[in-house]
């Protein structure tokens, strides 16, 4: 990986580390899915201009049905997913949890792509899960929360990953060279397509407070239209095992601003499960044995 990919990656990190913290806010006022509608529209309106002015309208109608399938994958269903956990749970629990998505990535290239499975690999598969599991544990059993509610949002986190492994492994396998400002924009008018009619249901009946539509209107310039301009470049040109490593560094962003910006409590069991988890994704993906993650 270059220096400027290194760069990149960590930038991107502290990016989607925000999100948590600017869903946490938003999501109480705005609703799930009016709030992830605001998020992609938004996005796609920023980018769908630059798509015109850059002339790539025609690539964009190459491959419209592929991109939109994959901003169904990589946008509008883990980030509803992402909103719902986080009406429960922290931004610095739920960004350590989306750590689970380069084990995810490793299991889908694994089942759909036949990629190899080494032994190394496979125990960092474990290692990981087990992280996850310590930490969902430790939520469900020691806090005096609603444990049902923190089950379910807890699954829900972990579900999301699972949708971000297959829009990676999609876009190596099928949209592998087309432009990133070409699969952004798709994806994002995908996504909003897809939840224009369930933002409308459950459009909030109060008016949203100005930080809440600011935090929205971050979400979808910076942490969307801008971030997955930047992911895509990525998946190109390091691969998407490489690529979803950026959840290595979200966690520690995640707790960052929850904490400065939210006052959360960062316990030190959730740092020894964080460990636990991004250790055992290193393992996974090939990061910790130096010989890098094997690329589809």
């Amino acid at each position: 990986m270059s220096f400027k990919d290194s760069v990149m990656l960590v930038l991107l990190a502290a990016i989607w580390g925000g999100s948590f913290l600017f869903m946490r806010y938003a999501v109480p006022e705005f609703g799930v899915a009016p709030l992830i509608f605001l998020r992609v529209g938004l996005a796609a309106l920023f980018l769908l201009p630059l798509l015109l002015w850059q002339g790539k309208w025609a690539g964009l109608k190459k491959v419209w049905h592929l991109s939109f399938i994959n901003g169904w994958a990589n946008s509008a269903i883990p980030f509803c997913l992402i909103a719902y956990s986080l009406l429960t749970l922290s931004s610095g629990f739920a960004s350590i949890l989306n750590a689970v998505t380069p084990i995810a990535t490793a299991i889908v290239g694994l089942i759909w792509l036949g990629e190899r499975m080494p032994l190394l690999k496979s125990m960092g598969m474990l290692i990981g899960i087990a992280g996850v599991t310590l930490l969902a544990w430790n939520k469900l059993y020691v806090s005096q929360e609603d444990t049902v509610q923190v089950a379910l949002a807890i699954a829900a986190g972990v579900v999301a990953t699972l949708f971000y492994a297959i829009s990676a492994i999609f876009t190596k396998r099928y949209l592998n060279g087309v432009d990133s400002m070409v699969l952004s924009t798709g994806s994002m008018l995908g996504a909003s397509l897809l939840l224009l009619p369930l933002a409308l249901i459950y459009w909030p009946d109060q008016p949203p407070s100005l930080l809440s539509w600011l935090s929205a209107i971050a979400l979808a310039i910076v942490c969307s239209a801008l971030a997955y301009l930047m992911f895509f470049r990525l998946i190109h040109t390091v691969g998407p095992a490489r690529a979803t490593t950026v959840t290595f560094i979200v966690p520690v962003f995640g707790m960052l601003w929850g904490a400065t910006l939210l006052n959360e409590e960062v316990s030190l069991f959730m740092l020894l499960a964080s460990a636990v988890t991004l250790l055992g994704t290193g393992l996974a993906t090939g990061v910790i044995s130096g010989r890098g993650a094997k690329e589809s």
